[in-house]
């Protein structure tokens, strides 16, 4: 890389190769949250937050937290980071680019002599993906009181989730009782396990909102009768209508994703019964993954699909029940004093760069629920995540802390400037 970054390219790839390096032999890059090898990569990660000057603690929701202090106590914290956590088989920098990153920001003031006026903390969170405990984004809801109380006694083999947490560190007696009101605001940086910017050939991409997910489930049911004997006109088959509606959804999905704004829906969780050959199906189950920059698009496809199940059931002859929204969480936006303020470190470092909404969800958008907070993509390679092929080359991950050192210093100063004159809200 020919820029003159002030961080240190060769230091965030030996980092992000020693952690790939912890991982189940057969099944790269899998270091799922709770698991040996995860508690093995989280002291490596301690170890260099230590290296870095930093005073490390486990909080009660069990993140990994590197904290720097700051020249003015009590001003607030400006909080960087990701998660260290893997899918089974991908993950070799989905989480951990943000976590080395935060850290290289943190080195890189060092490295510069540079001494924040707000503390600053690098957090590593905990269970940012689906954990072995069926949910998911466990230490950024944990830490800003946002965990059901109903996740601690869900179990996997013989322990629960507060067991879980306590293995890695965290104190779930007080968990529920944790909030964090002296954030003064958060970044992430992330890849964009899309193609966009590898695509359109930016460094990267400015995060404007993290799509709301709804998870809608529908029941068809038919009847089942003899495949061999009942006339093909004389049936009620609730597999012939539920694939249908699976076109049908997939049609009107990408209608409404041509207009402003990410929307996507998918099938993606299908069972049939009694899943027979010689029996014409009775009872078809569809899960929909459905996710939209902007709430009242989610809505309208919602009205869409609540009528367009009347008239497909009537058209196949057999019943569907309405549908069933499982959970319902709304889009994030970015803070907006955030976005430009990674716009100008973008430009500050050369960063070629274009606004963009997150199709998947991010530790981010629990943050931002009780601090402002902003996120940068930076490109994958064909796109590729949650794969043993996902890949990112180094320089852009470079390339983006350089964006996220500027942004913090920004930050550091006009945050400072706002507490002085009375116009910080938070």
């Amino acid at each position: 890389m020919s820029r003159n970054l002030p961080v240190n390219a060769d230091r965030i790839a030996e980092d992000i190769d020693a952690l790939a390096k912890i991982t189940e032999p057969d099944h790269p890059w899998t270091r799922r949250a709770f698991s040996p090898l995860f508690l093995d990569g989280r002291a490596y990660i301690e170890a260099r937050m230590k290296a870095a000057g930093l005073e490390t603690r486990i909080d009660a929701a069990g993140n990994l937290i590197g904290r720097r202090v700051g020249t003015k106590p009590g001003l607030g914290t400006i909080m960087v980071g990701s998660h260290s956590d893997t899918v089974p088989d991908g993950g070799r920098f989905d989480g951990i680019a943000g976590v080395i990153s935060a850290l290289e920001v943190a080195r890189a003031l060092n490295d510069r002599g540079i001494v924040l006026e707000h503390d600053l903390e690098v957090v590593d969170f905990l269970a940012e993906e689906v954990s072995i405990f069926g949910v998911s984004c466990v230490g950024s809801r944990g830490m800003t009181g946002q965990l059901p109380e109903a996740w601690l006694s869900r179990t996997s083999g013989d322990r629960d989730l507060a067991e879980g947490i306590a293995q890695v560190g965290g104190r779930p007696s007080v968990l529920l009782q944790q909030n964090r009101p002296d954030i003064a605001g958060f970044l992430e940086l992330h890849i964009e396990q899309g193609p966009v910017l590898e695509d359109e050939k930016k460094d990267v991409g400015i995060v404007t909102a993290i799509a709301g997910i709804t998870r809608i489930e529908i029941t068809v049911e038919g009847r089942a009768d003899h495949a061999g004997t009942t006339p093909m006109d004389g049936r009620a088959d609730a597999l012939v209508a539920a694939s249908r509606l699976v076109l049908d959804i997939r049609n009107a999905a990408g209608e409404r994703a041509k207009t402003p704004g990410h929307f996507a829906a998918t099938v993606g969780e299908f069972r049939i019964e009694p899943n027979a050959a010689n029996v014409v199906p009775s009872k078809v189950v569809l899960l929909i993954d459905g996710r939209a920059e902007i709430r009242s698009d989610m809505e309208a496809f919602c009205e869409w699909l609540d009528a367009h199940v009347v008239k497909l059931a009537i058209t196949h002859g057999v019943t569907i029940e309405p549908p069933k929204r499982v959970s319902d969480n709304h889009p994030t936006p970015a803070d907006a004093s955030l976005l430009q303020t990674l716009e100008r470190a973008c430009n500050a470092v050369g960063a070629k760069h274009r606004r963009m909404a997150s199709g998947a969800g991010h530790d981010t958008a629990w943050i931002a629920k009780v601090a402002p907070a902003a996120m940068i993509f930076v490109p994958c390679k064909e796109g590729r995540s949650h794969s043993a092929d996902e890949w990112a080359e180094n320089d852009d991950i470079a390339l983006g802390a350089a964006v996220l050192f500027e942004a913090v210093r920004e930050m550091d100063k006009a945050l400072s400037k706002e507490k002085a004159d009375g116009t910080h809200t938070r």
